[in-house]
């Protein structure tokens, strides 16, 4: 008897390959965190902000028992253990289910194997991989518990992995010589995430190795529009040499397309080039502790699948996120409920961090320092 949770769409428990019923958001919710946070424990108190945003009645701790019944009851008319799957912890509850048990966990495997594949120069079965990691959604993630900070979190950060899965797809589409096929769907992203460089480059290449050369100049005119228009400043170095290809008709190393770092690292809104960017940095919690950023950025917030975690009941669950770009290292809000703040002033959704900036998440102050 088989058991499979899924958070990348409604949130959905099916035994056997068919649904059960879970109930209403309330424990929707519940089952969503324990599948996020699975095979670790989440504290009865966490589970309780989560279940009612933030504000939950004082008897919130029968409620949850309530809740937990319901499911377990679920599962043992559909012939599991409950206990096995459904554990009581001495803070709160675990779920224990493999990775391959949920969506979510199927999806993280499967791109990892097709980041490993793409490194390896494995371009067509990176491209499967992507697509089957792809294929474990059903719609925006938790979709049916919007309302819920933790449900706008989780989906707004989900929706970033998924973007640049979808990405790292079509780069081995084209390194697989199969332009032609993605052109479509990067007019869409394009459509989608007017700021992306890395997006209009993937769909002037498209349209270029698919013979259509004055689309794809089209295509340079008009990002140059949209970053002139929307943040008055050109295109960066990757697009304007290009762009250049393009007017000479020069072939393009398509093989190297695949490199699926650079677009990670590339994939964010662009923003205004500074002088001096920092592009290493480090975060210092209030303890003393000093916390690096990795090269591909860092999560913040109360969910233990975090970078950094924080113990602190005003932040949210995914609170911020740090991510580098052009213009060095940028904090950006996960739609949070209670805000960043920097130097005491609430960014408006993304901020450029500078040396020795005091970042507030919560009630936890973090100080940025640069490093060389």
């Amino acid at each position: 008897m088989t058991v499979d949770v899924r958070v990348l769409g409604p949130v959905q428990l099916l035994v056997a390959g068919r649904p059960v019923a879970v109930g209403g958001p309330k424990p929707r919710a519940l089952l969503a965190a324990l599948t996020v946070n699975r095979r670790r424990a989440v504290s009865s108190q966490a589970l309780a902000d989560i279940v009612w945003n933030d504000d939950p009645p004082d008897s919130y701790q029968a409620s949850l028992q309530v809740f937990v019944s319901n499911i377990r009851k679920t599962l043992r008319t559909a012939g599991l253990d409950p206990a096995a799957l459904l554990r009581t912890e001495s803070s709160g509850y675990r779920l224990e289910i493999e990775d391959d048990e949920c969506d979510l966990g199927r999806f993280e495997a499967v791109r990892r194997s097709g980041r490993e594949a793409a490194g390896a120069g494995d371009h067509e079965a990176a491209a499967q991989l992507y697509g089957a990691a792809l294929a474990e959604w059903s719609g925006r993630a938790l979709d049916d518990l919007s309302g819920l900070s933790f449900a706008e979190s989780f989906s707004t950060a989900m929706d970033e992995e998924r973007l640049l899965v979808a990405s790292a797809r079509i780069d081995s589409e084209i390194a697989c010589g199969r332009a032609q096929s993605v052109v479509s769907e990067l007019f869409t992203m394009t459509n989608a995430h007017p700021l992306r460089e890395p997006l209009w480059a993937q769909l002037i290449t498209a349209l270029y190795l698919s013979g259509r050369q004055a689309d794809a100049l089209e295509a340079c005119r008009r990002v140059r529009q949209v970053l002139d228009d929307e943040l008055g400043i050109d295109p960066g170095p990757a697009l304007i040499d290009l762009e250049q290809r393009v007017l000479r008709q020069e072939s393009l190393p398509t093989a190297q397309l695949a490199e699926v770092n650079r677009i990670a690292k590339a994939m964010t809104e662009t923003v205004t080039e500074m002088p001096r960017a920092v592009r290493r940095g480090q975060l210092r919690l209030p303890d003393g502790r000093v916390v690096p950023i990795g090269v591909s950025g860092m999560k913040i917030g109360r969910m233990t699948d975090n970078d950094l975690v924080l113990d602190d009941p005003k932040a949210s669950r995914y609170h911020a996120q740090i991510t580098p770009s052009r213009a060095g290292l940028i904090i950006k809000d996960l739609h949070s409920a209670n805000g960043v703040y920097i130097k005491e002033e609430p960014i408006d959704s993304a901020a450029v961090l500078a040396d020795r900036d005091a970042i507030r998440i919560g009630a936890t102050v973090l100080i940025f320092e640069a490093l060389d």
